[in-house]
């Protein structure tokens, strides 16, 4: 965090109401206290989002005294910028990279601080802690610098940007216990609830509006989520985790990972590669 601070002129905090990003907002304020909050929290919104995390997202902001942008991708659907998908899996997820590059533009961010770790996915292991994005806001992987001995290369021309995932070498374990250990609040859906689900592909959808369904019966069942992306691409889980150690006890006997309840990762075998070359977070 401090690294970030030290070599961009002006940084902000990628903020989802996601425990990862949750996580990152508290190692800011540890990092530069007593001094008040040192980035923007950028959130760019889908409209898709879970109620949830978006009244978290607020809650959280005043609370630790952040300017607050949000950016929404209706805006850019609206501008013919981005074309809304159709069909039984249609999502706006990929559609955020469009908004995201707007508000890069926009506000002249030199780098968008993220919550992404190495562990959720193949594609994010390829990822440096400072990862270099083109002019165009595009991810190369052969034009990743080396971090050698911890050594954060922020050197940039002129257009483009770096991408920093501070928490890049944490696992989702170590995510929980840190919260444990920090005692920090997170959004009710990472524990379990009551919710409307339907079955799809072997999931557990959230009912929703914005679902498009495809003759599924809608039940009620006990679950929580892993992990936080819109409604129409986010299943939950099956659990009983009530409490932090609930839920550490369950991600150390898990066989299945973070991600895999991320139908948006499942499009292609390398559908999150093709999201990042274009952009994505």
């Amino acid at each position: 965090m401090r690294e970030v601070a030290a070599q961009f002129d002006k940084p902000a905090l990628l903020f989802s109401g996601g425990k990862d990003s949750i996580t990152l907002v508290h190692l800011a304020r540890k990092a530069f206290y007593p001094a008040k909050f040192p980035f923007p929290l950028v959130h760019i919104d889908t409209g898709h989002n879970f109620p949830e995390t978006i009244d978290f997202r607020d809650y959280l902001a005043e609370k630790v005294g952040a300017q607050l942008i949000v950016h929404y991708v209706q805006d850019s659907i609206n501008q013919k910028k981005a074309t809304e998908e159709t069909g039984k899996y249609a999502s706006r997820n990929s559609l955020q990279t469009v908004t995201l590059l707007d508000t890069i533009e926009e506000f002249k961010f030199d780098a968008c601080i993220g919550g992404a770790r190495r562990d959720e996915e193949k594609a994010r292991a390829k990822e440096r802690i400072f990862s270099v994005r083109d002019e165009f806001g595009s991810w190369e992987p052969k034009r990743q610098r080396p971090e050698l001995w911890g050594h954060l290369n922020g050197m940039i021309n002129y257009g483009e940007n770096v991408r920093c995932f501070p928490i890049s070498n944490w696992t989702e374990l170590d995510v929980w216990n840190y919260v444990k250990q920090e005692k920090l609040e997170l959004p009710s859906i990472y524990f379990t609830h009551q919710r409307e689900v339907l079955i799809r592909d072997g999931q557990l959808f959230p009912y929703s509006e914005f679902l498009n369904m495809d003759g599924e019966e809608i039940t009620t069942q006990d679950v929580r989520f892993r992990t936080v992306g819109d409604m129409t691409c986010t299943a939950a889980v099956s659990s009983t985790a009530g409490t932090l150690d609930d839920i550490i006890e369950e991600i150390k006997s898990s066989r299945i990972s973070e991600r895999g309840a991320r139908m948006d990762d499942k499009r292609s075998e390398a559908a999150m590669e093709k999201r990042k070359l274009a952009g994505y977070f």
